[in-house]
């Protein structure tokens, strides 16, 4: 192999790095999927990026792991990422989020514990009737569509001023 064929090998490994961590960092940012926002090593698994198993984790190890990933969702070996495969991979990633979070819900709600929720259970959440009370500021006992507008501003602006509405992010137009 040639050191030039190296070089533009390892830049592509390089750009799609970045290119999952900047999609990855985007996904866990404040506003996305209604989730908090997290912190980025939060589904960090340290024993499996620490490749030496010396209690540490390198950059060099940390790059070894996220090109190792890469690899692994390039699934027709052609050393370039798709669409489709950034597609898959992001997926594969949210329906794990997806699982963790209806385990975590069932837990919390499944008063028979049978290990599911009934309708009954589902309904007994009193967070959606205290959201519905926060939003209904005249307090007549219905949401009028500028009473939810100001709740989604309001929860864009706590979350760091990101609004959804009308495809543009609050503070940049879409010049």
């Amino acid at each position: 192999m040639t050191r030039t064929s190296k070089l533009a090998g390892l830049t592509l490994v390089t750009l799609a790095a970045a290119l999952v961590a900047n999609t990855a960092m985007a996904e866990r940012g404040p506003g996305r999927d209604g989730a908090r926002a997290q912190a980025p090593f939060a589904a960090f698994d340290f024993a499996t990026v620490d490749a030496n198993k010396d209690g540490k984790v390198t950059p060099e190890e940390i790059d070894a792991f996220r090109a190792a990933e890469i690899t692994a969702a390039d699934t027709d070996g052609d050393g370039l990422m798709s669409a489709a495969e950034l597609s898959a991979t992001h997926l594969k990633r949210l329906e794990g989020r997806a699982n963790d979070m209806a385990q975590k819900m069932i837990e919390r709600m499944d008063s028979d514990k049978d290990g599911k929720l009934s309708t009954a259970e589902m309904l007994a959440r009193k967070a959606p009737k205290t959201m519905f009370e926060r939003i209904d500021t005249d307090n007549d006992g219905a949401l009028s569509e500028a009473e939810i507008a100001a709740s989604k501003d309001r929860m864009a602006d706590r979350r760091g001023g990101n609004s959804r509405r009308g495809g543009e992010r609050r503070g940049h137009g879409n010049n």
